[in-house]
């Protein structure tokens, strides 16, 4: 079953927020390698969607 998808609703919702990958990695807690794979990935901006989609954090076990 299909639906329509209507574009200005998607424009509005904010994953084309463009963020520096340096305050993206800094505000999720990611390490300087997963910093530097983002930033070889995208350079030193992307969008919020391509970063949330490619950012990797290991498993903590406690």
């Amino acid at each position: 079953m299909s639906s329509h998808v209507d574009n200005k609703q998607i424009e509005n919702e904010g994953l084309r927020q463009v963020w520096s990958v340096h305050d993206f990695a800094r505000r999720h807690r990611l390490d300087e390698q997963e910093e530097k794979r983002l930033r070889s990935l995208f350079g030193s901006y992307a969008t919020k969607q391509e970063l949330l989609a490619n950012a990797q954090r290991p498993c903590i076990f406690r």
